[in-house]
């Protein structure tokens, strides 16, 4: 299969050109920002026409979801008009298109996870644009996955892992919200999956549909930072406090849990365990900062 990738030094990009290395019958093009700027919508469809691959995966988007406050127009564009235009170059050739989503595209409200049929009500900027994104891809009416996710981390790049592990070795103590709830994603399995869904529908169109993939079991933010900071055997205490202590340009949702039962029942992929994945991220991230 010839696979092509829009995002290549993002901590998915990155994660997908890992797996791709050593998965049977697969030659990956990556295209970063140099080859195919999101900025520019026309020249990501041009890129999908010229390259004629077998299956397109968009791994990239505007992912600063306080900076989009300050710029909707570019997070409209990078994260709405680009998957529509790559997903209409793809639907005019039957390519299968998988595309990257978002918890943010919910308000949050409720305990239960949301499930792929639930309704959008998006707090900020950055939710809005990836709904947006989402609703273009389905009109494009081609073969296509939406995959959304929440709280990927990895060994690189900024993400709550990096961060968490950063401020612990400033301070003896971090503030770090409790009521804000999801599934830790490890950007390595989500590449696994997003390679195993774009090889599924390649074989059956059918599969076309909304889905969810998230770590498991679902934690808060700050059982989560309490967790990264024992494994990394650091002495940082967290005192729990609610969002509305520590605001944010652009609100946050409480409920990112993600029901993926869907997900599991059409492609056969299983939610993966944060807890074992964090042991290996957290050994690798020294490496990846020297």
């Amino acid at each position: 299969m010839k696979l092509l990738v829009f995002g290549r030094t993002g901590q998915l990009g990155r994660a997908i050109r890992a797996q791709a290395a050593t998965a049977p019958g697969l030659a990956l093009t990556a295209l970063g920002r140099d080859a195919a700027d999101l900025a520019r919508p026309e020249v990501c469809a041009a890129a999908i026409c010229d390259a004629a691959p077998d299956a397109v995966i968009n791994a990239a988007a505007f992912t600063d979801v306080d900076g989009a406050e300050d710029d909707p127009a570019r997070a409209h564009r990078i994260n709405a008009e680009a998957p529509g235009a790559m997903a209409r170059a793809c639907a005019a050739r039957r390519i299968p298109f998988v595309h990257v989503s978002t918890d943010y595209v919910f308000d949050g409200s409720g305990t239960a996870p949301h499930a792929p049929d639930t309704p959008t009500a998006p707090l900020n900027t950055y939710g809005r644009s990836k709904s947006a994104g989402e609703d273009a891809v389905r009109a494009a009416g081609g073969p296509h996955a939406i995959l959304r996710t929440a709280w990927v981390f990895s060994a690189h790049g900024q993400n709550f892992v990096t961060t968490m592990l950063n401020l612990a070795a400033r301070h003896h103590g971090l503030r770090i919200v409790a009521d804000q709830v999801g599934g830790p994603t490890p950007a390595d399995a989500l590449a696994a999956a997003c390679i195993a869904t774009a090889r599924q529908l390649a074989a059956d169109p059918g599969k076309s549909g909304t889905y969810h993939y998230a770590g498991t079991p679902e934690v808060s933010r700050a059982d989560f930072a309490r967790a990264i900071f024992a494994q990394a055997a650091l002495d940082c205490a967290v005192t729990g406090i609610p969002t509305d202590q520590y605001p944010t340009p652009a609100p946050r949702p409480l409920n990112s849990r993600l029901d993926c039962t869907a997900t599991e029942t059409a492609f056969r992929i299983a939610r993966p365990d944060w807890h074992a994945a964090l042991d290996d991220i957290i050994s690798r991230i020294p490496d990846s900062t020297e």
